[in-house]
């Protein structure tokens, strides 16, 4: 079985912008550079042959260039439990419209429409379930509240394989298309 997931990657420059604000919650588990991605739309498990047809679908999926701006942090939760800390980007409209695009293209091969509503972000840590969190959480997110960057291009969409396994997932490269 392949863990699935289509993700945009940012620039260095980027990634070490958003990098510099990993720090100041204890038990956060910071996402390393090689993690470091904007997700389109997390597919899931799926056998060989349904990758192999992911890949032929989604270069058909075309889309331009994507212009973006890093703007803000914030944090999910689950039943009133942060489980993650995350950078913002803006403006939504082609995101929205490319995670649309892979979206469909998912679908006509089969899988299930995505269920969330599409929140474009870079996940900067995950937060363990054990770990007992006051103001830290907070505290970040006042410090990071003005997180910003100059507009900056993403040129390619990847189709990424998660490995779990001990203390964080590892990415692997399945595809990469240019968006053109």
């Amino acid at each position: 079985m392949h863990r699935l997931f289509v993700a945009l990657r940012p620039p260095p420059a980027v990634r070490a912008a958003v990098s510099a604000t990993m720090d100041g919650v204890p038990q956060a588990r910071w996402q390393d550079d090689d993690q470091l991605h904007l997700t389109v739309r997390y597919i899931g498990e799926v056998d060989g042959r349904m990758a192999e047809d992911i890949v032929l679908a989604l270069g058909h999926a075309h889309a331009a260039p994507i212009e973006i701006a890093l703007s803000g942090v914030g944090a999910f939760d689950k039943k009133g439990r942060v489980d993650a800390l995350w950078a913002g980007v803006a403006p939504h409209d082609a995101l929205a419209a490319l995670h649309r695009k892979v979206d469909h293209a998912l679908v006509r091969l089969g899988l299930p429409p995505e269920g969330r509503a599409y929140l474009p972000h870079i996940t900067l840590a995950r937060i363990s379930r054990a770990a007992a969190f006051g103001p830290e959480i907070e505290r970040w997110q006042a410090a990071h509240a003005g997180l910003a960057s100059p507009p900056f291009t993403i040129e390619y969409m990847t189709l990424f394989e998660s490995h779990l396994g001990g203390e964080a997932a590892r990415y692997e490269v399945v595809e990469r298309w240019r968006l053109a």
